[in-house]
């Protein structure tokens, strides 16, 4: 799925106010954080991860793997921060 830059604007607004929902530690990309993620996509469609590594170079690997693995688009990412989007079965989110 790919968004077009109105859709990745619309959806940098709504993830403005939320707080980072998962947070990835000194282990790196795990199995258990993948499905964490996997899980509050499925629930939220648009959530904030933390990635907590000291390189930007890893920092930009983790989030291209957790992209990948979990089938979500990045919308936004700053700093330590990075915000995806996956649409739901059921749909929370309307692009417009």
């Amino acid at each position: 799925m790919a968004l077009s830059e109105a859709h990745k604007r619309y959806l940098r607004g709504l993830a403005h106010h939320r707080k980072p929902v998962v947070i990835i530690g000194a282990n790196g990309l795990t199995d258990a954080v993948v499905e964490e993620i996997d899980a509050a996509l499925a629930h939220h469609e648009l959530i904030k991860v933390r990635v907590n590594a000291a390189d930007r170079e890893q920092r930009q690997a983790m989030i291209a793997e957790m992209s990948r693995r979990t089938g979500a688009e990045v919308v936004q990412t700053i700093g330590h921060i990075a915000a995806l989007f996956r649409p739901g079965e059921r749909q929370v989110i309307t692009l417009p």
